[in-house]
């Protein structure tokens, strides 16, 4: 990828447009053009009509919600099979999610009222839909962006009751830059290999399209206003890293682009070897995963395990003996494996928990904060981790979200090594470990810094809101400096600090990232190659001058 400059801090999403073009927020690296193509809108709901037959109305409910699961599950199949990129297993999980709310039961049965009220079926999905939405907004956080899903899922619905095309991804035949107000996951996770690149005018950096996309290779650009105004078959060129959208480029033009961007996909992945700057230092290069399927050759480890995969849409715990075997085909396939013990809460809802809903899920019960409630979850969990690791003899390491304070970090460490396991961490997520990570280091043995998270609560700005993006762009100087008083800290205790946010797969961040003394960078395996060339270009005076610049 070529050398770029460190950015400013993100472009709010009213930025004016570039001459010839607009900007956005850049959120998946490289660069494309070609057509573009919106998306196809949701279907427009008729008057209501009497109901002759509440039967036939009821059976058209059913088959429509039915019909939307299945094709859900077709979705995250294909997705499960695909062998380009390294996004399909997150992509089938989400889709799998979505297909689990389209088959809930009581959103069923309250359409089927809705229908025995008197409602025609389209009219009795639109309402019961839109009164399931109502509710999870209103309890904020990652709910709330789930009651966002449910509004694609209501458009699929009405659509197959009014025996109408589903709305969605354009099929024009040839390959295209997809231009939506916002992507759905049903959609993001959808995407074909025509699609070029991707630009919304909503979204944010850990918004599902952002996160899709780094995980597919695809350059996408988020917050891009007006990006929806311009017509089909408007040639476009997009630039994944400064967030530039220029409008009108040539069919030769194009081509070079496209030509220009292949032959440095092909040159970075011709690169091999362990992350160094030009003069040798050494920055590990290491995976984020969610089973051993994500697992790809390239890079010296796992940073990140996101063992919550195993958890979700369960209305039961994972056995002992179930939990033992998922971590053991990791094991066995990584040198390393840096696995953070269960990220839920209220925020991202697990059945089996029976947690409460709360006011503010953002700032509740979420990460380690479950074992207030449940201690029985985290021992079975490091239990589980414990037999796996002395099973395969790996060098597992475990690491806790959400702490906020040496106390907390303490009893972990504690309780982790009580059963045997060797090296253990906690992640800085919100502000308080960040300063505090002199002490949380006396606790523990390492850090990893989750940016997505401390980005949200540094800038008390939701992660999801389209028009906070520039808030949350990493490059920010606030959330950098927290980065490298971590960093400082864990040099002066002799301990390896990592990042394993979004911001560690930026190859124009890692140059800084390294700068700042961070020992490790996290990533979709997709994103290894250019972050692996990016550290190769510089010297580490190089990165530490970038980072004195980013952070001014």
């Amino acid at each position: 990828m070529p050398d770029e400059a460190v950015p400013a801090p993100g472009t709010p999403a009213d930025a004016p447009a570039a001459p010839g073009g607009f900007t956005g927020l850049g959120v998946s690296p490289g660069r494309a053009a070609g057509p573009l193509m919106r998306m196809a809108g949701p279907p427009v709901l008729p008057p209501a009509r009497p109901v002759a037959d509440a039967g036939a109305e009821l059976a058209v409910v059913g088959k429509a919600l039915e019909a939307v699961a299945a094709d859900l599950r077709r979705r995250s199949a294909a997705a499960h099979d695909r062998t380009s990129g390294s996004g399909g297993d997150d992509a089938a999980e989400i889709l799998d999610a979505l297909a689990m709310m389209a088959d809930d039961p009581m959103l069923r049965e309250e359409a089927e009222q809705g229908v025995r009220d008197g409602l025609d079926a389209a009219h009795a999905l639109d309402a019961a839909f839109n009164r399931h939405r109502e509710a999870l907004a209103a309890l904020g956080g990652y709910l709330g962006e789930r009651a966002a899903d449910l509004d694609d899922l209501k458009h699929r619905a009405v659509a197959g009751a009014l025996g109408v095309p589903m709305p969605g991804l354009p099929a024009p035949g040839h390959p295209y830059v997809l231009v939506a107000e916002d992507l759905s996951p049903a959609d993001t996770a959808g995407l074909g290999a025509d699609v070029l690149a991707l630009v919304t005018e909503k979204g944010g950096p850990t918004s599902h399209t952002a996160i899709l996309a780094r995980g597919r290779g695809l350059p996408a650009v988020v917050a891009c206003a007006g990006i929806t105004e311009l017509a089909d078959g408007t040639y476009i060129s997009v630039n994944g890293v400064s967030g530039e959208i220029a409008v009108g480029v040539t069919e030769a033009e194009a081509a070079r682009i496209l030509d220009e961007e292949s032959r440095e996909r092909a040159r970075l992945a011709a690169t091999s070897g362990p992350g160094r700057t030009a003069d040798g230092h050494p920055v590990k290069l290491l995976l984020n995963i969610g089973s051993a399927a994500d697992l790809r050759p390239g890079a010296e480890g796992v940073g990140l395990f996101r063992t919550e995969f195993l958890f979700l849409d369960r209305k039961q715990a994972p056995s002992f003996e179930e939990q033992v075997a998922a971590y053991t085909e990791v094991f066995r396939q990584a040198e390393q494996v840096v696995v953070r013990t269960l990220d839920a809460g209220t925020d991202k809802p697990l059945p089996f928990l029976g947690l409460p809903p709360e006011h503010n899920p953002a700032l509740g019960i979420r990460g380690l904060r479950v074992d207030r409630v449940l201690p029985e979850v985290l021992d079975t969990q490091l239990d589980a981790i414990a037999e796996a690791a002395r099973a395969t003899g790996a060098d597992a390491w475990v690491m806790a979200p959400m702490v906020t304070t040496p106390a907390e970090a303490a009893d972990f460490a504690r309780r982790a090594r009580a059963r045997g396991i060797g090296r253990v961490g906690v992640m800085v997520e919100v502000p308080a470990a960040a300063l505090q990570a002199d002490r949380l280091l006396e606790e523990v043995d390492f850090l990893s810094i989750g940016t997505n998270d401390l980005s949200q609560y540094t800038f008390a700005a939701d992660r999801q809101h389209p028009g906070l993006a520039d808030l949350l762009d990493p490059s920010q100087p606030a959330l950098l400096r927290l980065v490298g008083a971590c960093a400082e800290a864990g040099r002066a205790a002799g301990k390896p600090v990592g990042v394993c946010g979004e911001a560690a797969g930026d190859p124009v961040l890692a140059p800084v990232l390294a700068g700042l003394g961070v020992t490790s960078l996290s990533m979709a395996p997709v994103c290894v190659p250019a972050v692996r060339d990016a550290l190769a270009r510089h010297t580490l005076e190089e990165c530490r001058e970038r980072a004195r610049t980013a952070t001014a």
